[in-house]
């Protein structure tokens, strides 16, 4: 058993349930395993294949669990950047991570545009439209030295397949590789298997009798490993509902 397994029984049990809310609007957990498999399957024709490396450069937002549980659906092995971090930080772990494919926003184009030369491994850039980003002046990609490698994320689910079956997973394959914040030196990858993250998920799920009856708040950091196993991974192994938080308010979160 592995996060994606799981999560698909946890479809068959409680489809129709809401697996997140997200901005005031619900997905059931039918429609989540859905976008999934359709992230997966276009990963699949864009070429990754099992092991290959897909880095998430995202902060909390649905594109962040579909492209998570895609990519490990579709045998990818997943890298989280924290999309903040300097552009020499992200340029390092994503060299250093040997990924092939970034799913990033939007915001960030110019950004990748720039570090273009750099990221001599990387094939393909899936990009998330932020709704903010509209007000803020959009970039021509069609005159940036990336517009080949651009791919929008909308674009993935349209054209995927709903009923991808990816390739079968090992206990102890590598699932996420996640960074450390390098503060004596330069960061370094620390390896995590299916089996350590399903593990965690469930001990936690456990511990916290987290039930399907629960909302969990997911306001801490996605790529961060506190809230990917106990307010990302943990409730969605029993069947709670997320209630994705961009950034902390106490306004937001308490009224």
């Amino acid at each position: 058993m592995n996060l994606s397994s799981q999560l698909s029984q946890t479809v068959k049990d409680l489809g129709d349930k809401p697996a997140f809310v997200f901005e005031g609007k619900e997905t059931s957990y039918v429609q989540l395993e859905g976008a999934i498999n359709k992230f997966a399957s276009s990963l699949h024709d864009l070429g990754i294949k099992k092991g290959d490396h897909v880095a998430v450069v995202l902060g909390n937002t649905p594109y962040y669990v579909i492209s998570l549980y895609g990519a490990l659906r579709a045998g990818a092995t997943v890298i989280p950047i924290n999309p903040i971090y300097t552009p020499d930080e992200i340029a390092y772990i994503i060299n250093n991570g040997d990924v092939k494919i970034v799913v990033t926003l939007d915001l960030l184009i110019p950004l990748f545009d720039k570090l273009d030369a750099l990221l001599t491994k990387v094939e393909q850039l899936i990009i998330c439209e932020t709704p903010s980003s509209e007000s803020k002046g959009q970039v021509d990609i069609t005159k940036l030295s990336i517009y080949e490698k651009v791919k929008p994320f909308a674009s993935l689910l349209s054209g995927g397949s709903v009923s991808f079956v990816g390739p079968e997973l090992d206990e102890e394959d590598i699932a996420v590789i996640l960074y450390t914040s390098g503060t004596t030196g330069k960061p370094k990858g620390a390896m995590l298997t299916h089996k350590n993250l399903y593990s965690n998920a469930i001990d936690t799920a456990n511990y916290l009798k987290m039930s399907k009856e629960d909302i969990i708040v997911t306001t801490l950091p996605m790529f961060h490993v506190f809230c990917l196993t106990v307010s990302l991974n943990a409730p969605l192994m029993n069947g709670a509902t997320l209630l994705i938080v961009t950034r902390f308010s106490p306004d937001t979160i308490f009224n």
